[in-house]
């Protein structure tokens, strides 16, 4: 199975990098990947809680908005390999079946923890979670071949892992640039969890 990174998008507001630098001075971003970043367009949409302009802890209303999309793309993403590992949790076959399907239970075990941790901050930032039809999932977010080897499946779920990962950085690193310290911590603490799931998974590998 192949996951397709996001392609690059324009700022929210559709200004570009330039002009951003003079309208948001508080973004004090070191590089330009990373306000490419805060400012790409998010398919969530999320919405504010009617009550969420009590939230003032410090970080501007865009920020908190811009903030709350990414993490809502990094909750749905994490929402999809729990699946994922659930479905190699039932299906895997191999004669380290049991060491595997122990894994994979304690692992997404872990995955429905740090899910609601995502979601509860998108509230705390004065944001709902978002759904589409009623659920943060895309359709095609959680395809696994039932008919895939052992090694195929873990190798699927530690690519998937690194994919996280990888968006956990970068969000990480934007939200630090803004100033949110409780973002960066969280997704720092998740980037620590997928680069240990990734190593479990491919030392259960047979070859």
């Amino acid at each position: 199975m192949t996951i397709t990174d996001a392609a690059p998008a324009k700022g929210n507001d559709g200004r570009n990098l330039a002009e951003a630098d003079a309208f948001y001075p508080h973004i004090q971003t070191s590089n330009k990947k990373h306000r490419e970043i805060v400012m790409k367009a998010s398919a969530t949409n999320v919405t504010k809680i009617d009550n969420a302009k009590g939230v003032k802890t410090g970080l501007t209303d865009q920020n908190r908005k811009q903030i709350s999309e990414k993490l809502s793309e990094i909750l749905e993403d994490s929402y999809s390999l729990l699946i994922k590992t659930q479905i190699v949790h039932w299906n895997v076959r191999s004669s380290a079946f049991l060491s595997i399907h122990t894994l994979t239970e304690q692992q997404y075990q872990a995955l429905f923890a740090a899910i609601d941790e995502l979601a509860e901050r998108i509230l705390a930032l004065g944001y709902h979670v978002p759904s589409k039809n009623g659920t943060v999932l895309s359709p095609k977010g959680f395809k696994v071949d039932p008919s895939a080897s052992a090694d195929e499946m873990l190798e699927l779920l530690a690519s998937t892992h690194e994919e996280c990962a990888r968006k956990a950085r970068e969000v990480a690193e934007a939200a630090e640039d803004m100033h949110d310290l409780v973002t960066h911590d969280m997704l720092t603490e998740r980037i620590g969890a997928h680069e240990k799931a990734i190593w479990m998974l491919r030392a259960h590998k047979s070859s």
